[in-house]
């Protein structure tokens, strides 16, 4: 048994209590906070150095050996996302120092959001099927309260809208839990991928159907996205940046796990099925961001838009395939925070969202539209960033292995990216200001807002020079995967 197993839940679980304690004394708190933060990040950076010695963190409690005690088991893919997930904490922990679009201080902030990382962490850590719908269930809460606490009518409007789709989901996700322990007798991970191979094709058709479904749903895949892009641009830019880069990355790592690693038999009808959802998603999301002009609504679209390119990656079915959704996903987790985060930048210089609104940023602050260009840019696939690499993996695969139409799709949504990128850049960055007598704040709590995104940005500029670094690990993951 290994303690360190534990730590992406017992880390940010502790600090969220010991921010509960001190909501009292904001400073104390904040203090806790950031403590706290760096503690989980220190953690998952050992997960990392244990997983890529082939020595996945792994602890059994309950009273129960396995498969019946209640298994934390962090391998090289599970690492690689609890990592990120205390990076994504610590960089909007950092942002929520500054005065872009923050929101106000409610006491119950900070607990929520840790809460928010336990759930997000137990997620990525837990080997048992029934615990992975708990930790849904813990971050469903803390996300919901996180969204009503401005409250705002259109918050609470979005609370609604995010509280019955998502509950949809988790309702599904109990019941395809059920019918699965029903026709294999386990839940355990291990245990599953035994038993599922004698389970009768009709039989396991059905549960993992279900069970895929509830996970693509939190996933945002199409065609149940819709509560995303109607809630996510009524929350703070903080806690915005980190709902975008995580959330629906855990539905898309429980698909992973499940067709990836547990349910390896899967019948192949049901990756033909994910590919064409995935295809589905992909346009249907870069079609909504060309649509709208309010930049968090774009950018909520390309959630959804770049979820299909890693739903791609999995339907693959292979190790390669696998290999370049671990790469597209901790890629794409940066970068999509990163421009939630400069977007709130955007705001607090220009005075709204609405690119019809707002212009004159390149030569009021040039450095802000070159910051802006490395996310965006990569977002959409140029070389040598590390978009351009996550989507030259996933369509190499898929043109290996004959699927044409799924490449031509995924083709067509990055140039429509491309496209609703230029289209922020033209609206904020190059026109000038519809105000003509705007007057650009002199003086903005913006250094800590600087320092998240530089620090986002730089990541993002290092995976695209130094590729090989993630792909070596993303494919050593990926071989791990199925060897239960």
């Amino acid at each position: 048994m290994s303690a360190w197993a534990v730590t992406p839940v017992l880390v940010p679980l502790v600090t969220a209590v010991a921010t509960v304690l001190a909501q009292r004394r904001p400073a104390l708190q904040q203090g806790l906070s950031a403590l706290g933060a760096l503690l989980f990040l220190g953690c998952a950076l050992a997960l990392v150095g244990l997983a890529q010695h082939d020595t996945p963190a792994q602890a059994v409690f309950g009273g129960w050996g396995l498969p019946y005690g209640i298994e934390f088991r962090v391998d090289r893919t599970s690492a690689a996302l609890v990592l990120i997930t205390a990076l994504m904490g610590a960089a909007s922990l950092l942002f929520m120092a500054s005065d872009a679009d923050t929101g106000p201080r409610h006491p119950l902030l900070l607990p929520l959001l840790h809460g928010l990382l336990v759930g997000v962490g137990g997620a990525f850590a837990t080997a048992d099927l029934f615990n992975l719908y708990v930790w849904f269930e813990v971050m469903l809460i803390c996300a919901v309260g996180l969204f009503a606490l401005g409250g705002r009518p259109d918050q609470l409007d979005a609370t609604f809208k995010y509280f019955v789709l998502n509950l949809f989901g988790t309702l599904l996700l109990l019941m395809a839990v059920g019918l699965v322990y029903a026709v294999t007798g386990h839940l355990n991970y291990g245990a599953l991928a035994q038993a599922f191979p004698a389970v009768p094709p009709g039989a396991a058709t059905l549960a993992l159907a279900g069970l895929l479904l509830a996970f693509l749903v939190k996933a945002g895949a199409f065609p149940l996205f819709a509560w995303l892009p109607a809630s996510y641009h009524t929350l703070p830019a903080p806690v915005l940046a980190l709902f975008a880069g995580l959330l629906t990355k855990v539905g898309v790592y429980a698909v992973l796990r499940a067709l990836g690693d547990v349910f390896v038999t899967a019948p192949a009808l049901l990756f033909e099925a994910l590919g064409w959802i995935a295809a589905a998603t992909m346009l249907f999301g870069v079609l909504g961001a060309a649509y709208h002009w309010d930049m968090r609504r774009i950018l909520a679209f390309h959630i959804v838009s770049q979820i299909g390119y890693i739903l791609l990656g999995i339907a693959l079915a292979s190790e390669a395939g696998n290999a370049a959704t671990l790469f597209y996903t901790l890629h794409h987790i940066v970068v999509k925070a990163n421009l939630f985060l400069i977007a709130a930048m955007v705001w607090r210089l220009t005075g709204s969202y609405d690119l019809r609104r707002i212009g004159g940023l390149y030569r009021a602050r040039p450095w802000l539209g070159v910051l802006f260009l490395v996310p965006a840019l990569s977002l959409v696939g140029i070389p040598p960033l590390s978009g351009f690499w996550a989507k030259l993996l996933v369509l190499q695969e898929a043109l290996a292995q004959g699927r044409v139409a799924w490449t031509v799709v995924a083709l067509l949504v990055s140039v429509l990216t491309l496209y609703s990128m230029m289209k922020i850049w033209m609206e904020a960055f190059w026109k000038p200001h519809p105000q003509t007598d705007w007057a650009w704040p002199r003086s903005t709590r913006l250094a800590p807002a600087w320092a998240a995104t530089l620090a986002l940005a730089g990541l993002t500029l290092f995976i695209g020079l130094h590729p090989q670094v993630l792909l070596d690990y993303s494919l050593a993951a990926a071989a791990s995967l199925g060897g239960r």
